[in-house]
């Protein structure tokens, strides 16, 4: 279901979409008020919901829709500024699935097909995990009276995933690296709140597959939430233990030596694995500086970024944690990661919190 007040930007989602094997559209609509009194009628598995729209805007319709269709995959769109940036994260804890930002002018190529190309993966890969979602659950047997049925990605109490693994590095870490994508903002956030004493320890490097000015607003969220400084990467900046370092968008964000100091270099180099910032440029480019005392986590994300620096990582002597299936939005960097068999532990999100409190704190077991 395509719900936007332009009939240029609906008209264009929905060539998009039917072009496609596995998709089709079932509704475009208008405005927020159409989606949520058509939405029985259409039954969508996804919706991709405009921000700014007349009688009913999207952050308005998004827990409307929810509240009559649990599982429904919400994807926010979005033009590039900075209240949108907000009102996007916002979405995120109030249950949207993830968000794309707008080209500012649909008549621009590039801006358009990297749209269209993040679009239709986005669609693909939520829509397919709520359906496989949707098939578990009707097969599943009945829960005990007063025990709800935890939603779709969110399982706290997931037992962690056995899997043949490998031994955290010998030397004591000296960083944290985290990558992450799809579903990372509301991930991130989990996971910053609880690591207080590994932020005081050691500096914590963060890239997120996101647009300029949305990590502007993320690193003030991280900020508040971990109530330690954290920010977008600085070229040619000193990094130090205490403070969050995230890769600002559009740019990728290296960590290079000089003198004594570990410095950051932003690069504005081509995409790497179709993202920028990526994650592997931070991952690889950390062995230069701390050889093998890297401590790497891989949280949710579509692709498989994030897979090929934690190889490195893990050769230079450093470990790599990933997220686990159940609590991921989507499986994809962090099941890379565990299936290239470089994963020293793969956890809830809920556990990874304090395996690297125990693992900075010289536990490596």
């Amino acid at each position: 279901m395509v719900v936007d007040d332009s009939v240029v930007i609906r008209g264009m989602i929905s060539r998009w979409i039917g072009a496609e094997p596995d998709m089709e559209v079932v509704a475009s609509l208008r405005t927020g008020l159409d989606a949520v009194n058509q939405l029985e009628r259409f039954n969508p598995d996804v919706a991709v919901l405009d921000i700014e729209m007349p009688d009913l805007d999207g952050i308005s319709a998004l827990p409307q829709l929810l509240a009559k269709k649990r599982d429904l995959v919400i994807i926010m769109a979005s033009t590039l500024t900075r209240r949108n940036a907000e009102i996007s994260l916002k979405a995120l804890s109030l249950g949207a699935s993830d968000y794309i930002p707008k080209p500012e002018s649909t008549r621009e190529a590039t801006a358009a097909e990297t749209f269209r190309h993040d679009l239709i993966q986005k669609i693909r890969h939520l829509g397919a995990k709520a359906r496989r979602s949707t098939v578990h659950t009707a097969v599943s047997p009945p829960l005990a009276p007063g025990h709800d049925k935890p939603r779709t990605g969110l399982a706290p109490t997931a037992a962690p995933v056995q899997v043949a693994r490998r031994s955290f590095g010998l030397l004591q870490p000296k960083v944290l690296l985290i990558g992450s994508s799809t579903g990372g903002p509301q991930a991130l956030m989990t996971l910053v709140a609880e690591i207080g004493p590994v932020i005081d320890r050691v500096p914590v490097l963060i890239t997120q597959h996101m647009p300029p000015t949305f990590t502007t607003i993320l690193a003030e969220h991280l900020a508040r939430t971990s109530k330690r400084p954290a920010h977008e990467g600085i070229d040619g900046e000193s990094i130090r233990p205490g403070q969050i370092y995230l890769a600002p968008g559009g740019r990728h964000m290296r960590i290079v030596r000089h003198g004594i100091d570990a410095t950051i270099a932003l690069d504005d180099g081509p995409p790497v694995n179709f993202c920028k910032p990526a994650v592997d440029p931070m991952f690889t480019s950390a062995i230069d500086v701390w050889q093998g005392s890297i401590m790497s986590v891989i949280l949710t994300g579509m692709g498989s970024d994030g897979m090929r620096g934690g190889k490195d990582i893990v050769a230079a002597g450093g470990s790599v944690i990933a997220q686990d299936e159940a609590s991921s939005v989507v499986w994809g960097m962090p099941g890379a990661a565990v299936n290239a068999g470089i994963c020293a532990a793969v956890l809830p999100l809920n556990q990874i919190a304090s395996k690297l409190v125990r693992v900075f704190a010289g536990d490596r077991s």
